[in-house]
């Protein structure tokens, strides 16, 4: 272990994943830290004692005075800087960073930096895996699968990070070799006063980039003030000769660079319209850091998706059982039922609701009208749901997921598909997104 010697004096906050990175780092370089949590018995307290033994620990709420002495506060993404505790030391003088702050000091090779309300699982892991395919060592992470900071264990050539706002609000330059702001749609409106604040955070992403990778479909995917950057568009609308887009070709759509035909989108394995979106930024990425084409296309030949992420369960009765788990937000439901009801032959029957984070639901209304036979709702904001909607479609409610589907199934026809894309957030009844798609899983098996 390494030894700073400094009368520095750090205090993480937060003891979620995140957390532990945090500590397993600063004990890595020896630095004085220790570790606070509202909860009384946070989940990592005892892999805490484990590797890192005799910290100072401060559970069961935030201690002002111990804040106020820091030198500086590592704030987990799960935790607002807008907490009276917090604000008040960062009033006072006392330094706020994140994980992501600290990865980007110490990261020795190039980083790939992806945001976006939606699709940025998807985007990470596909350029991932295309960095794989040409034999990279490559490091995926961040808001996603490994914390970023655990990354640096491993000696790559190569970072992809998936960027949460959260964790783009203490980061204070990503210098990333290529950055993308994929979309933005209303999400997290219990944690930001406005869409505008949100935006402004999910923009941070630019700052230092070297390339930026801009989604033409979506006005601002653009850098709000750029600078020398490089600049990669991709979209599905218009070819042009730096674009990454989509084009009818030889009787068929084809993926294309500038006006060359790549690959007919129907060798693609994943589903869906916003998929082929996933697609054309994945591969944007990729020229932006050298990736090879015949590489590129080969991932997505074979990739079928992430769980949760308009994951196909099974066909009964000719009817298509969608789990997309994952859709926390309008935005994300809104591109799910467009994408998959213009492939579907008959209607999609809807299971949505859940905790919907303050988020407004109108923008539900056009997609349902044009695509949906029926909602079947669930959870807390089941009531907010139902308003928004009004009488759009037939609306029913169901207790428990599981009742949800097998109200789902019944109102189905041959040719429909059932889809479970939420609209919300999950923690009303589940631990997380990924409890609920399974328990889905699982309910759509046993009709």
């Amino acid at each position: 272990m390494r030894t700073i010697a400094t009368d520095r004096h750090t205090v993480v906050v937060g003891l979620g994943k995140t957390g532990l990175s945090c500590a397993r780092y600063l004990n890595g370089l020896g630095r004085s830290f220790s570790v606070m949590d509202s909860r009384q018995n946070p989940p990592g307290e005892q892999e805490l004692a484990r590797i890192c033994p005799g910290t100072a620990t401060y559970f069961g709420g935030f201690d002002e005075h111990v804040l106020g002495k820091a030198s500086e506060i590592i704030l987990s993404p799960g935790i607002a800087k807008s907490t009276p505790e917090i604000k008040e030391a960062v009033d006072a003088g006392v330094a706020l960073r994140g994980d992501i702050d600290l990865f980007v000091e110490a990261a020795d090779a190039p980083i790939v930096a992806i945001t976006g309300s939606n699709g940025k699982s998807t985007v990470t892991t596909l350029v991932g895996e295309m960095a794989a395919e040409q034999g990279l060592s490559v490091g995926v992470g961040g808001n996603i699968g490994t914390p970023a900071l655990d990354l640096l264990e491993q000696g790559h050539e190569l970072f992809v990070l998936e960027l949460s706002s959260f964790q783009l609000e203490t980061t204070r330059s990503v210098n990333a070799q290529c950055a993308t702001l994929l979309n933005i749609s209303e999400d997290h409106m219990d944690r930001y006063p406005s869409r505008l604040e949100y935006l402004q955070a999910k923009q941070r992403i630019f700052l230092g980039a070297k390339n930026v990778v801009v989604n033409n479909d979506e006005a601002l995917s653009q850098p709000l003030v750029t600078t020398q950057m490089g600049l990669v568009h991709f979209g599905l609308n218009g070819t042009d000769v730096k674009k990454f887009s989509v084009a009818e070709e030889q009787g068929e759509r084809w993926f294309m660079q500038g006006f060359d035909a790549l690959m007919p989108i129907r060798e693609m394995k994943m589903r869906g319209i916003h998929n082929v979106s996933n697609a054309l930024a994945a591969m944007a990425i990729g020229s932006v850091i050298g990736l090879r084409m015949d590489c590129m296309l080969a991932v997505l030949r074979r990739f079928d998706g992430l769980p949760h992420r308009c994951q196909w369960i099974r066909s009964i009765d000719g009817v298509d059982y969608i789990n997309d788990s994952k859709g926390t937000n309008v935005g994300a439901t809104s591109a799910a039922i467009r994408s998959l009801g213009a492939e579907c032959s008959g209607k999609i029957v809807l299971i949505a609701g859940g905790d919907a984070k303050g988020a407004k639901m109108q923008e539900l209304i056009a997609p349902v009208q044009a695509y949906v036979r029926a909602i079947v709702l669930i959870g807390v904001d089941a009531d907010r749901l139902a308003e928004a909607l009004g009488k759009t479609v037939p609306i029913e409610r169901a207790k428990s997921l599981g009742d949800a589907v097998s109200k789902a199934s019944e109102l189905a026809r041959t040719g429909d598909t059932v889809l479970l894309s939420p609209a919300c957030a999950s923690m009303d009844m589940f631990r997380n997104y990924e409890e609920r798609g399974e328990t889905f899983i699982r309910e759509v098996t046993r009709l």
